[in-house]
């Protein structure tokens, strides 16, 4: 009797678990940190690729913007659609509230960058990396409670 009891509990653990897993790969704290692999991904990749291509001919912070320009383009809808699941708000607005909020970390990136790497002499991609492993989090609680928030709970 106490087996069986045992292995009741053991198996409703287990349905716990799997719940737990299942419910937290389908929230949007995974698909933010998947966006978030693809976005830096795409950034280091435009990023890398306009310093290969310029060969030092453009500023690099210059780069930078434009890199993250083309980043924030290709990847809002990504961000819109999949991890915030947003509808019924114009699209304008919610591209402008995201733009701005990259536009924050794009500032930084732009203070930061020259202090590590014209001061410090860190290469120029391992820099942007440092400063970028600190935003995430800050990233996406902005984006949560404010860029893709239910306005009709407001």
């Amino acid at each position: 009797m106490v087996d069986v009891e045992s292995r009741t509990a053991r198996d409703r653990d287990s349905h716990l678990g799997r719940r737990a897993v299942i419910s937290a790969l389908g929230g949007h704290r995974i698909t933010y940190l998947l966006a978030g692999a693809m976005t830096a991904a795409l950034y280091y990749a435009l990023l890398g690729l306009g310093l290969l291509t310029t060969k030092g001919g453009v500023a690099y912070l210059f780069l930078v913007v434009v890199s993250h320009f083309i980043t924030v383009v290709i990847v809002y809808p990504w961000y819109r659609l999949v991890v915030f699941r947003v509808s019924g708000e114009p699209w304008l607005a919610g591209y402008l509230r995201f733009y701005l909020v990259g536009a924050a970390f794009l500032a930084a990136s732009l203070i930061g960058l020259p202090i590590l790497v014209e001061f410090c002499g860190i290469p120029i991609m391992v820099a942007q990396a440092m400063i970028i492993v600190m935003s995430p989090p800050l990233s996406y609680a902005i984006h949560r409670t404010w860029t893709f928030r239910d306005r009709g709970k407001v």
